[in-house]
């Protein structure tokens, strides 16, 4: 008690073991020897404080019945009111009595039970503060303390991440998170919860589960196919939502199937949302380049390329990161333009539209490494560029034609995405340029050249 001397706010937590087997085996006595422990330590705590803290420190008392799950109900309430009795709780003078599950020994449901039966079979009700101590021992201490809470309680104790003796208390942060994720505001800043969880982990010399709810480092992660392309529609439609109603994203109400809530409220940035591994299906695989790289591919593209990452990742085995499904997606469509392959290399383009609307293209190319001019026409550039590819020997035929910008304003790229029939092989080419036309060049050019590979 002297080392609260000055407190501004002191409360003094007194608790003794309450249960059959410490009565028999660790204090050997009676019932009536056991609650006259607590009133005996009521007392002195009293005694002391009135002796030594003085008018600026505002004192408060907790006492608890320490393994109250295993304690019969009727005599945990006497020794309640054996303390309460001796402390004199009223108007201004509070009591918390804190019934712990030292020890997880039953379901929630019949620890909130417990709780409820002490709760209306109190006295003094009114100026008891009910605290709910749970510890994990059956991996249900956060259900536990919420059901207990939701049967009367008016407290929790617990510590962040779940720590404490043998399985640890309560998780604090999944308690406040799961609160949080219903749209009720826990009072507590999580907005940096990974600040929250390196000071925990240097404090306390341990790791936090990559798994653990709300803070590992894969609990927003999928690896599903099927996960990750729900994830993807998710974004896409709370975009297309937001668009609509001419507000943002962070204007709307959060709904994105298997992401309980917005990585970003607690920190988390949408990076590490989706990651590919043998698993993975084209969703996951097209939202890295959409969320990456801004390259938004047809469904068809998705399947052709997802199959090309689904070979690399069963032959190495594991995971592959974004960075390398754009090593493998610009080895495929868009070749360094400084160590090109293929066939057929484009550098530049003119087009000319007669009277008829008859489009004549000329470009300068460079095919099976000899300089040339390819020459052709159509109803359009692309259907002139098929044309000219005739002239070497290469027959195109259309399929689709999809294009989009990357960005916004004057140095704005374009992407070209087409489909195309070349001879008995169907096959996607991609071509990214600041102009439009020559985008769907080039975009022909990575699907005849991949023919050819």
């Amino acid at each position: 008690m002297e080392s609260l001397k000055g407190a501004r706010r002191a409360t003094v937590h007194l608790y003794n073991a309450t249960a059959p087997v410490f009565r028999r085996v660790v204090f050997r006595g009676s019932r009536d020897d056991i609650k006259q422990i607590a009133v005996d330590g009521t007392r002195l705590v009293m005694e002391y404080a009135e002796k030594l803290l003085g008018p600026e420190t505002e004192f408060g008392y907790q006492y608890s019945p320490e393994i109250f799950t295993d304690t019969e109900l009727d005599f945990a309430l006497e020794v309640c009111e054996a303390v309460m009795d001796t402390y004199q709780p009223g108007p201004g003078r509070e009591i918390i009595l804190n019934l712990p599950a030292t020890v997880e020994r039953s379901t929630p449901s019949t620890h909130a039970d417990r709780f409820e039966w002490m709760g209306r079979n109190l006295s003094r009700r009114e100026y008891v503060c009910l605290s709910v101590h749970p510890h994990n021992d059956r991996g249900t201490a956060v259900a536990a303390a919420e059901l207990a809470l939701m049967a009367g309680a008016d407290r929790v104790e617990g510590c962040l991440f779940g720590q404490g003796e043998r399985t640890g208390n309560v998780d604090l942060v999944t308690l406040g998170m799961n609160l949080f994720s219903q749209g009720v505001d826990p009072q507590i800043d999580f907005s940096d919860i990974d600040e929250i969880r390196r000071t925990w982990e240097y404090c306390n010399q341990m790791e936090v589960h990559p798994r653990h709810p709300y803070v590992g480092d894969l609990v927003y992660t999928a690896f599903s196919g099927s996960h990750q392309d729900a994830i993807k529609k998710g974004f896409d439609a709370m975009e297309a939502d937001a668009a609509a109603r001419g507000v943002t994203v962070d204007d709307i109400e959060w709904a994105v199937p298997y992401l309980p809530i917005d990585p970003k409220d607690v920190g988390r940035s949408y990076e590490a949302v989706i990651r590919v591994n043998s698993q993975s299906g084209k969703g996951g695989i097209a939202y890295v380049l959409q969320n990456d790289h801004k390259l938004d591919l047809p469904r068809r593209m998705q399947m052709e390329f997802s199959k090309l990452i689904q070979a690399k990742t069963d032959a190495e085995g594991g995971e592959i990161t974004p960075a390398g499904i754009w090593e493998v997606f610009q080895d495929e469509y868009l070749p360094n333009p400084q160590n090109p392959w293929g066939r057929i290399q484009v550098a530049n383009g003119q087009s000319t539209t007669d009277r008829d609307g008859v489009d004549t293209l000329t470009v300068d190319a460079t095919v099976d490494g000899a300089e040339t001019t390819l020459v052709g026409s159509g109803n359009g550039p692309i259907s002139a560029f098929f044309h000219a590819l005739q002239g070497i020997g290469v027959d195109v035929r259309l399929l689709d034609y999809q294009e989009h910008t990357m960005s916004e304003g004057a140095s704005a790229q374009a992407a070209s995405y087409i489909e195309c029939a070349i001879g008995d092989k169907v096959l996607w080419g991609i071509g990214i340029d600041a102009n439009t036309t020559r985008a769907s060049l080039k975009a022909v050019v990575s699907a005849v050249n991949r023919a050819s590979r």
